[in-house]
């Protein structure tokens, strides 16, 4: 294992987080947004999105041997964002405002699928966890500050 193994792993940890970070400022920044995509001819509103995180995995050879040995060390090697996703669980918003130029018939207007509540609560998990990893990245350096010390 190397001397900056754990710097590298913090560092991909805070990249996946600042990017999960962006995704739900687009989000609350499209949250009123009613033409984003034309489909079929007619425009869709806003869809929420989302990013999926994943380990990644040393896939060596020498760390498929000490698996296969059982002598796995258990030391990750850090996170990556796989894809961002749309939500389509969750159904558009139906607002009921004939005036609005893109009412239906019955005067009801979709808006996307975006929760100001939800946003704020994804925002405050990615920057606590954000936060985290500027600590954990703190504390490495200052060990090899004091590792570099011993050595004077």
């Amino acid at each position: 294992m190397s001397m900056f193994h754990s710097i590298n792993t913090t560092a991909s940890a805070l990249t996946s987080q600042r990017l999960r970070m962006d995704v739900i400022s687009s989000n609350m920044a499209n949250a009123e947004t009613t033409r984003s995509q034309y489909v079929d001819g007619e425009w869709k509103p806003y869809s929420r999105k989302a990013v999926v995180l994943q380990s990644t995995e040393n896939e060596s050879f020498s760390n498929f041997l000490h698996t296969a040995m059982g002598q796995s060390k258990g030391v990750g090697a850090g996170v990556q964002v796989t894809k961002i996703v749309e939500d389509e669980a969750t159904p558009f918003k139906l607002v009921y405002n004939p005036e609005h130029p893109d009412a239906n018939a019955e005067g009801y207007v979709e808006m996307p699928n975006v929760d100001p509540l939800r946003e704020m609560v994804d925002l405050m998990s990615a920057t606590r966890s954000y936060e985290a990893n500027v600590t954990v990245l703190n504390a490495s350096k200052g060990m090899m500050m004091k590792a570099l010390e011993i050595g004077k």
